[in-house]
């Protein structure tokens, strides 16, 4: 399980994958976790579509993750359109499969969703009490994910820490962060969540900047603030793919470096299945993040 690595006191790389959305892509994503899992990371965590769009998908890879390539899987779980006794029979099919590992997350909420409904889901704490009540439940490993700059949909900050904090106490064993570009505003956030009494550990999630209109949009969606030095890089290189490609993995490799050097082990690379991207980020530290084995 991902939380007995952490006992072990060492540093620790995961990336993140997603499936795809049509059954012909699976080939092609297959070759992606190929590529991933040659890079020997402690951990490779898989997203779940919309809704549950691509919830037998996210088993899939899951599964082939561990029986295949002996790398510990991360499923991600999403509980904002599916009602308890849905999510009951996804956590069970999840256990059956040998998955033990699950990030449990809200989800973003449908546009044309009549919410909150009384058989669905409100928060994420009310997913991560419902899997720890479940049979077997008290044995899995959870994660949830953390804002470092404040969820999107939560005005005041002190708020968002003590919605964390609920989250925490219902048994989470680890958090994610949601990508940011500022490492001061990760250094923050740490001493906010410790001073109110969340000890759990927290991996920092760095996300390559590939593409200008993308990140824009995800910034947008997220809340995340693009500071000057990342914007002057979008503002020169954004029209060179290949230029940009090139700023946006140093970006990510001086974030990490940065990291490390102040004291937090803990990364998490969002590949957006970029394999090569990731594997650029590891020969650029490959004297400071050690593969595990």
């Amino acid at each position: 399980m991902i939380k007995e690595l952490f006992s072990e006191n060492k540093q620790l790389l995961s990336f993140e994958v997603f499936p795809p959305k049509k059954e012909e892509e699976f080939a092609n994503a297959f070759l992606v976790l190929d590529s991933l899992a040659g890079l020997q990371p402690d951990f490779i965590s898989v997203t779940y579509g919309a809704g549950g769009s691509t919830s037998k998908r996210t088993q899939e890879i899951a599964v082939r993750l561990q029986d295949t390539y002996h790398v510990p899987a991360l499923a991600h779980l999403t509980c904002v359109s599916s009602t308890r006794e849905e999510i009951s029979s996804m956590v069970a099919a999840l256990r059956a499969a040998g998955i033990e590992n699950i990030l449990a997350l809200r989800g973003d909420i449908p546009r044309d969703a009549d919410f909150p409904s009384p058989e669905h889901y409100h928060y994420a704490s009310e997913l991560i009490g419902h899997i720890r009540s479940l049979e077997g439940g008290k044995e899995l490993c959870i994660g949830a994910a953390c804002y470092p700059e404040g969820h999107v949909e939560c005005p005041h900050r002190e708020d968002d820490i003590d919605f964390l904090k609920r989250k925490v106490d219902m048994g989470v064993d680890f958090l994610t962060t949601q990508m940011f570009f500022d490492n001061d505003v990760l250094y923050r956030f740490l001493y906010r969540v410790l001073a109110k009494g969340i000890t759990v550990p927290v991996i920092a999630g760095i996300m390559p900047v590939m593409s200008v209109k993308q990140i824009r949009r995800s910034c947008e969606l997220s809340g995340t603030v693009m500071p000057p030095r990342l914007q002057g890089i979008a503002d020169r290189f954004g029209d060179d793919p290949a230029a940009m490609r090139q700023a946006g993995i140093a970006y990510a490799t001086e974030q990490i470096v940065d990291l490390v050097a102040h004291g937090v082990e803990h990364i998490h690379i969002y590949t957006m299945n970029k394999p090569d991207v990731a594997a650029r980020i590891m020969a650029n530290l490959s004297d400071i993040i050690r593969p595990r084995g």
